[in-house]
């Protein structure tokens, strides 16, 4: 329990990578990590669409790119490891089964003493036409929503470290 905690304080977001790819045994603790999520009724409604292909990372990263509207902004940070989290969105919890998963993938990344970071607008890249492309080519149907990104990969410095916690964090309402 202790490890777990510490765990949980020095996760931090990773935003620079060295260019070598994760082990694939590290990767399967990765993935399996996010399959326990919680999710609405039990549904298990994520999937965890893996990506090491440095092509098809930087077409998607592209994609970001153009929902950000900021051009060659590089918002996957030179990651070797892509995972995107999808959700079939007819699901009653769609948003925050996706979320728990995000959350369990980023904790076993920190616990192997990886970098990772959750990476905003996959609703967008996978409801454009080329998201869709992706989808039908991964087997997906149109019913499946992006609910983040999550970059994997070795840090390239040292971690950052946490900001002290704001003083109204917690509220008692007894």
């Amino acid at each position: 329990m202790k490890t777990t905690l510490q765990d949980l304080k020095d996760r931090r977001s990773v935003r620079a990578y060295k260019p070598e790819q994760i082990k694939d045994e590290a990767l399967e603790a990765i993935l399996e990590a996010g399959t326990f999520a919680p999710t609405g009724g039990g549904s298990q409604s994520p999937v965890i669409v893996v990506v090491q292909d440095s092509a098809l990372i930087e077409q998607i990263e592209k994609l970001n790119e153009r929902v950000l509207n900021r051009p060659s902004s590089h918002p996957f940070f030179g990651a070797p490891t892509l995972l995107n989290i999808l959700v079939d969105k007819t699901k009653p919890t769609p948003v925050e089964d996706g979320s728990l998963v995000i959350g369990n993938l980023l904790n076993a990344i920190a616990a192997l003493g990886l970098g990772g970071c959750w990476i905003h607008r996959a609703k967008e890249v996978f409801a454009s036409p080329e998201g869709q492309f992706l989808l039908r080519k991964w087997g997906l149907g149109e019913q499946y929503i992006g609910v983040g990104h999550c970059i994997v990969g070795y840090p390239a410095g040292p971690l950052p470290i946490a900001a002290p916690r704001k003083d109204n964090y917690i509220i008692r309402g007894n």
